[in-house]
C-alpha cells in the first residue's frame, strides 16, 4: 500500500528577495522609503505586496490602528436635472507600512492592491510635502 501526501495547504512560490540595504522597484515614480520596515510582508517596497489598479491621493483621517489609516479625498458629482454639483467624499481604510508611517493630517498615496483583510485593500505608497 503506498501512503499519500498530505496537499493541505497552498503551494507557496519563490520568495522575493529585496535587495540589501535597499527597497525592490514597485513599477510606479515614487521616491522609495529611506527607513526599512521590517516583518511587514504587506509593504510594496520590502515585502511581497503587488500593486494593481487605481492610485488615489487622500488625506489621512485617523492613523490609531497598528499598520492602518484611514484616508479620505472628496469629489464633485454633477446632478443633471439642476444643473449644479455636490461635494461627495471617499473614505478607505488602507495598510500603513511602517517605512512610510503616515500620521494624522498627511497628503499621501495610495493604490489599490488584493485583500488584506475584510475591508483593507489599498496600501500607502508615498507622503507628500
Amino acid at each position: 500500500m503506498t501512503e499519500k501526501k498530505s496537499t493541505k495547504g497552498r503551494k507557496k512560490g519563490p520568495e522575493k528577495v529585496t535587495p540589501e540595504g535597499g527597497s525592490k522597484n514597485i513599477g510606479i515614480e515614487v521616491t522609495p522609503p529611506e527607513s526599512r520596515c521590517e516583518n511587514d510582508k504587506h509593504c510594496p517596497f520590502h515585502g511581497t505586496q503587488s500593486l494593481r489598479g487605481r492610485m488615489f491621493q487622500g488625506k489621512v483621517i485617523r492613523s490609531k490602528v497598528p499598520r492602518s489609516a484611514v484616508v479620505e479625498w472628496g469629489w464633485k458629482r454633477k446632478i443633471p436635472k439642476y444643473e449644479r454639483y455636490e461635494k461627495r467624499r471617499t473614505r478607505v481604510i488602507a495598510h500603513n507600512p511602517s517605512c512610510i508611517g503616515a500620521q494624522e493630517g498627511d497628503v499621501v498615496k495610495l493604490m489599490e492592491t488584493r485583500k488584506i483583510s475584510k475591508t483593507k485593500n489599498f496600501v500607502i505608497i508615498s507622503r507628500e510635502k
